[in-house]
């Protein structure tokens, strides 16, 4: 039997050859450029003094279909996304331009931020001005597809890692939490969500930054969900306060448009916060399963960051208290201290 490894290097052989033949060239410099939680590998190639990346994405495991589609939807709204040079469906590889290698991840500080930040929330506002023609063709972000997630924390994370067994009351508290996120979540106004719009996803540029990548999960949804996903996002932390001023700034970019028409400030914050703490429940279930599934332990370092956002948001509304009680009552934050001691997050 061919071990994971062995085969990847078979891959790693075919596609060199690939590309190769696409720049009638055997002296070329692959390096690998990156990984994501997924079977999804991307390697960097220079050739005549340019760079391009290479997308390689095994059919048997990756649909990348919506990775070529949802490409042409964000260039076709003038958005800085990468396009397919050239590809080979078959063998799953994709040829496509280079955004570069400065991560917004690596470039944030205080002093950047706000500038930054700017520009990344002037995209996300052409995105959902501009995303309205692709409502039929992308997926609905929906009551299922909103549960289906979240229970991702309560069989990855409350079940297998910390092998806890919910009663009958607790199952009901848990499901009755779920509802109310859901429920507010759809209430919001509903736009093109790229879905995964944070820091490892958007690429400092010299022009028309940001950069975007790892759009393929696209779906039509709620308005708040891709600016959380940005200004709460799972790899760095913020001040409470410039979350909000920022919040703040991002609802004035839209209060004068149809999206936000007779909206509040104060209705956006409540469905900015709702829509949080589904997405930082659904992280934390999504990191516990790279470590079991897909071992990838890496992730289970950004559950304390993802976890301290459900208990910090959470505490701020009362129909959220059933569900604060029943992490106290399974010792949640308690389990989260000992990660300072050494112990299990």
């Amino acid at each position: 039997m061919t071990n994971d490894k062995s085969t990847k290097d078979l891959r790693f052989q075919a596609l060199h050859a690939w590309v190769g033949e696409l720049f009638a060239s055997k002296q070329l410099d692959i390096q690998s450029a990156s990984a994501d939680a997924s079977f999804r590998r991307y390697f960097r190639v220079k050739h005549d003094g340019q760079t391009f990346i290479i997308m390689d994405a095994p059919p048997d495991k990756e649909d990348s279909e919506p990775f070529v589609r949802v490409a042409g939807y964000l260039t076709e709204m003038n958005l800085n996304a990468p396009r397919i040079i050239e590809s080979d469906i078959d063998k799953g590889f994709y040829l496509i331009t280079d955004l570069g290698q400065r991560a917004y991840l690596d470039h944030l500080t205080d002093d950047t931020a706000d500038q930054l930040y700017g520009d990344a929330m002037q995209a996300l506002s052409v995105m959902h001005q501009a995303g309205h023609q692709y409502k039929d063709v992308i997926a609905a972000y929906d009551r299922e597809l909103l549960h289906t997630e979240m229970e991702l924390f309560s069989d990855w994370y409350l079940g297998r890692h910390h092998q806890i067994k919910l009663n009958a009351e607790q199952s009901l508290v848990l499901e009755a939490s779920y509802d109310f996120l859901s429920a507010t979540a759809l209430e919001q106004p509903s736009v093109f969500v790229h879905r995964d719009y944070h820091s490892r996803n958007l690429m400092l540029v010299d022009s028309d930054n940001p950069g975007i990548i790892d759009f393929q999960d696209a779906v039509w949804g709620p308005i708040s969900y891709d600016l959380v996903s940005l200004l709460r996002d799972c790899y760095i932390n913020w001040p409470k306060q410039r979350v909000r001023a920022w919040v703040k700034q991002y609802y004035s970019l839209l209060s004068g448009t149809s999206l936000l028409e007779e909206v509040s400030e104060i209705q956006f914050q409540r469905w900015f916060d709702l829509i949080g703490i589904q997405r930082h429940l659904k992280a934390t279930g999504i990191f516990a399963r790279l470590n079991y599934r897909d071992g990838k332990p890496g992730y289970l370092n950004d559950i304390p960051r993802t976890m301290n956002y459900v208990f910090s948001v959470a505490s701020d509304y009362e129909e959220l208290k059933p569900f604060m009680l029943l992490l106290e009552e399974l010792a949640i934050p308690e389990k989260l201290k000992q990660v300072s001691t050494g112990g299990r997050i």
